[in-house]
């Protein structure tokens, strides 16, 4: 296989609420592109993306899946992200890695929840979007009223660069507004020949306004674009395209395409947009890296001749092997390379390369900068880890990783699975970060923590399908956190004689309390640490930030406080490592009973459609649940209710709405912030 140039790659993802059409469109850039001959449909669970046993069972994706196709000289690297909140890891590790994005909203439900948590993803990491606009062809299909949301919701601005022909189950093809041109899609053959005319007498007027905002908008990048608007001289479409590309590259606007999915219509011209609009290695900004030998920061170029940098973005148990997803940023890597690992400190060889194919595997003999590929052989990489040359060690920016909210006791139902379990669970946790296994010191149960009651339930499954362990499972537990309500200083001075040894330590620490979603802060002030060795200075940062994973009351992590260090005297004849490690833990510990300790539980922000007769239902149940109602919106025959609800009140809240509303109720939730429990929850944990 030959070696794309950089200009002709883009590497990219599909982001969106669930629903609204992602693996669809992925399944349609797969088959116009030749890299499939048949398309496979989500619901009927045979999407080619949706490989895993359980995404073809529900009908969702579970997993981002990377491919790769070629269209018209470029060369497609393009990841199908998951829409379920519970699965946002899956999004977060994509984007980080990725160059640009397509943005899929449904033109009937417009900008929905998932829609916004992804977006600002995308912000997070600055990576440029064009926007499709799915399902023209539904009932209550309204491009202009999703223009708008991104307008509103979003505050992006979104530029119209198709306009549709026909409406609803009417809606044949497109307009195109760069080039003035109607595009129609054979219905006979799967929508693969475009019908190219001339737009529509009726339409004239309209495309021609449509056609004079491009214009002004591509003025904005380009002032040569401008002069010739000012004197009415004809603008040429590979010119106009130019000007808006650097108005996408710099997150400035965001294109907006139309089309059907499902009925075949609009992959084409996104296919095209994709090609023209999106970056390339080469467009994206260089990487910011730390050398590790001295901490100089860095700029990393994509180029295959430079020094070898990339970032491990995911790690895969497939087949009981670790397969790791690497996004190469510089140089050119092949089997048998022997690359450094930033967080590990030590060497990892690689075995095999592998181009991926969904859940099939292409082995490649080499891969350069601006490729996204497959490695085995790494043994302790983890996602986010940096691999670099061991003669010039680099560390890239890591990941942002969500806190787990739901926990869930587990244990095996046989003596066989008993064994079997821990490395099924460590495997599993390679690949998520957001999944964590402990044990709960008071019963000795194995607990997983995750993200919502699905991500648990997959995980249960996955066990069983997967590894072959069978479990049993409890009723699923809030992770709740702790604070204090009051300030408290205290000072802690341990010796004790241990195997023949004087261990010594000594601290004074003070806490204060902080108003709600302000998170945990440890103030370490330099001189205090001043006398001590360096390394012995790491070590207590770590272990304040160690004592604060285990608060006093019931054990969950601290939040919403100060903890500072304001004494730490060191006497180099007496103190050892021992001693202030166990002074530390004793004087955190005793400060937060002081401190008036309380609990926190999650709160989650909800989003909840439902048809207008049962509104009134739906809210009253909500009221019940201790929710506050932020708002609702009324759309043809549904309303869209926001409220906030704890988390402990909406376990097994799906069968209850579809009962209150005859089965056409629906809802999506994500994690919003940490309130003050009530006093029953406190009761509970033996607290006031």
């Amino acid at each position: 296989m030959t070696t794309p140039q950089l200009e002709q790659i883009r590497n990219f993802g599909i982001i969106s609420h669930i629903d609204a059409g992602k693996t669809t469109v992925s399944e349609r850039i797969l088959f116009y592109t030749g890299e499939i001959h048949k398309m496979g449909e989500v619901h009927d669970g045979m999407a080619v993306m949706d490989w895993m046993e359980q995404e073809q069972q529900r009908g969702i994706t579970i997993t981002a899946t990377a491919t790769r196709c070629q269209w018209k000289g470029h060369t497609f690297n393009l990841i199908d992200t998951p829409g379920h909140i519970d699965f946002t890891i899956e999004v977060e590790r994509s984007l980080r890695a990725l160059d640009g994005a397509v943005a899929i909203f449904s033109a009937v439900e417009g900008v929905q929840p998932q829609s916004e948590s992804v977006w600002r993803q995308a912000d997070r990491y600055q990576v440029p979007r064009i926007c499709l606009i799915n399902k023209m062809d539904r009932i209550g299909a309204d491009h202009e009223q999703v223009l708008a949301a991104l307008q509103t919701k979003l505050h992006a601005r979104p530029i119209l660069l198709q306009l549709p022909i026909g409406s609803e189950e009417h809606f044949v093809g497109v307009i195109d507004l760069i080039h003035q041109q109607a595009i129609y899609f054979d219905v006979g053959n799967q929508g693969q020949t475009l019908l190219i005319d001339d737009v529509p007498e009726e339409l004239g007027n309209i495309v021609r306004q449509q056609h004079e905002l491009l214009l002004e908008t591509a003025a904005d990048f380009d002032d040569a674009i401008l002069a010739d608007l000012l004197d009415s001289k004809l603008i040429e479409p590979g010119r106009l395209l130019a000007a808006l590309r650097t108005g996408v590259l710099s997150c400035q606007i965001y294109p907006v395409l139309l089309g059907s999915a499902l009925r075949n219509k609009g992959i084409q011209p996104l296919l095209d947009m994709i090609c023209a609009l999106l970056p390339s290695p080469l467009d994206a900004p260089p990487a910011p890296a730390k050398q590790l030998e001295n901490g100089t920061e860095v700029v990393i170029e994509t180029s295959a001749d430079g020094p070898v940098c990339a970032l491990a973005f995911k790690v895969l148990a497939d087949e009981g092997r670790k397969l790791t997803y690497l996004r190469i940023y510089s140089g050119h890597i092949a089997p048998g390379d022997i690359l450094h690992n930033s967080r590990t400190g030590g060497d990892e060889k690689i075995a095999r390369l592998f181009r991926m194919h969904a859940h099939k595997r292409e082995r490649i003999d080499a891969a350069s900068a601006g490729d996204i590929v497959t490695a085995t052989g790494l043994k302790q990489v983890l996602t986010g880890d940096t691999l670099s040359s061991p003669t010039s060690p680099l560390q890239l920016a890591g990941l942002s990783y969500p806190e787990p909210v739901v926990s869930l006791a587990v244990e095996p139902k046989t003596v066989d699975d008993r064994d079997k379990l821990p490395l099924a669970l460590e495997k599993l946790q390679w690949e998520d970060p957001t999944f964590r296994v402990k044990e709960d010191p008071e019963t000795g149960q194995t607990l997983l923590t995750g993200m919502g009651e699905l991500h648990l339930e997959v995980v249960v499954q996955r066990l069983k399908t997967d590894f072959g362990v069978e479990t049993q499972t409890g009723r699923p537990q809030v992770v709740y956190r702790e604070t204090i309500r009051c300030a408290c200083q205290h000072h802690e001075q341990f010796e004790r004689e241990i195997d023949g040894k004087t261990h010594y330590g000594e601290v004074t620490i003070r806490l204060n309390p902080l108003s709600r979603k302000q998170g945990l802060t440890i103030d370490v002030p330099a001189e205090v640490l001043a006398p001590w060795p360096p390394e012995t200075a790491q070590r207590i940062k770590e272990q304040l930030h160690q004592a604060c994973l285990s608060g006093p009351a019931a054990g969950y992590p601290l939040t919403d406080l100060t903890l500072t260090l304001t004494k730490a005297p060191y006497d180099s004849h007496r103190v050892t490592d021992l001693g202030i490690a166990t002074a530390i833990s004793r004087a955190v510990y005793q400060a937060l009973r002081d401190s008036s300790p309380t609990l926190l539980e999650p709160v989650m922000a909800l989003d909840l459609t439902t048809p207008s007769d049962y509104t009134g239902r739906v809210m009253g149940s909500l009221n019940q649940k201790r929710g506050q109602i932020e708002g609702v919106t009324s759309r043809p025959g549904q309303d869209v209710i926001r409220a906030s609800v704890p988390l402990l009140e909406m376990f097994g809240y799906m069968t209850e709405l579809r009962s209150a509303t005859k089965g056409q109720g629906s809802f999506t939730m994500e994690f919003s912030h940490f309130e003050q429990a009530p006093p029953e929850i406190l009761r509970k944990f033996g607290m006031k």
